[in-house]
């Protein structure tokens, strides 16, 4: 005769408790976004002769150029000077977003979740 299931032998955690758990992790997920959300980080390239302000949604909320690099015979620098600050912002904001996540997940792989 099939039996119903009553979790894993030995003790482990039950359904009920597996839930909580999940609605624990979701409640700081919820809580971590919004902390993220709310973050700013300042990246500069150049030493200092292009400087970004991004925030937790990834969104450029302040740029700052040097008049001294504005040179119109050599634009390729000034784009490439914008584009590592750019780049460095995001990636500075994705280590930000992972490190928090992995608080909560205590390592765990989630994948999608970000």
């Amino acid at each position: 005769m099939p039996r119903g299931f009553h979790g894993p032998p030995g003790g482990g955690m039950n359904m009920q408790q597996m839930m909580k758990q999940a609605q624990k992790m979701q409640k700081q997920m919820a809580e971590m976004q919004e902390e993220l959300a709310n973050k700013t980080l300042d990246v500069s390239s150049g030493g200092g002769a292009v400087k970004i302000t991004i925030n937790g949604e990834k969104q450029i909320t302040a740029l700052t150029i040097a008049p001294d690099v504005v040179d119109p015979d050599d634009v390729e620098m000034l784009q490439d000077l914008v584009m590592t600050a750019v780049n460095e912002a995001i990636r500075q904001i994705d280590e930000t977003a992972n490190s928090q996540m992995s608080k909560i997940t205590g390592g765990m792989s989630l994948p999608g979740l970000f």
